[in-house]
């Protein structure tokens, strides 16, 4: 079996999807791009997360063909392999279906810049339209919708994130259910305050050079 460390890092956030309550059930998914072989290993359909072994991962070529592995693949294999095809500088995707996220992407409504952590994902959280689950379609309007940022709502169904590795990727997806639950309670009080353009551009330089280098 190829790739086993990079396997039980999709299996250890797997369980990171639970545990940080950024899914329920089987829902969502994750993969790792493996750009010295043009493919990605996905999470396997429907198996629940603390059951999943480095084993039942799926290698799969960027065009959907299993590569190896005995489990049927994450139907939303198109939502990830359609950002390996076309930005070779994202190395991860996680899907996920946060409970207060998915309640921006139900009223598709985006997320507005109330707080300066929104700098991780870019200068709001947009949503875009519904598409079908497992499809293609929605796999090309999520790509086309993100552009240069680093998370989307997808409307009346969950959250997408990329990023350089699993790790990343994974920390987008915290940060949108933490700006969604802010945004949420501060509207039960009143109206949120939001940062201006000049404000975001400054956060946005400051995300830019964040962390180690």
């Amino acid at each position: 079996m190829d790739y086993l460390k990079e396997r039980e890092l999709i299996v250890a956030y797997g369980k990171q999807l639970i545990t940080e309550k950024l899914t329920t059930g089987t829902g969502g998914n994750l993969s790792a791009y493996l750009p010295e072989a043009h493919a990605m290993l996905i999470s396997p359909s429907g198996i629940p997360y603390f059951e999943t072994r480095p084993e039942d991962i799926v290698l799969m070529d960027l065009q959907g063909n299993i590569l190896e592995g005995n489990r049927k693949p994450s139907s939303e294999y198109d939502l990830h392999s359609i950002f390996y095809r076309n930005r070779p500088e994202v190395r991860s995707v996680v899907h996920t279906h946060s409970e207060y996220a998915t309640t921006f992407a139900c009223l598709q409504q985006p997320i507005e810049p109330l707080h300066y952590i929104i700098g991780s994902v870019g200068e709001k959280v947009r949503c875009c339209e519904y598409k079908t689950f497992g499809t293609r379609e929605l796999a090309e309007e999520a790509f086309h919708f993100i552009h240069e940022d680093k998370g989307i709502l997808l409307g009346n169904h969950g959250v997408l994130t990329i990023g350089s590795d699993l790790a990343s990727a994974f920390s987008v997806a915290k940060d949108i259910e933490f700006l969604a639950k802010l945004d949420y309670r501060a509207r039960c009080i009143g109206t949120p305050k939001l940062l201006n353009q000049a404000q975001m551009k400054e956060v946005l330089a400051k995300f830019d050079t964040y962390g180690q280098q």
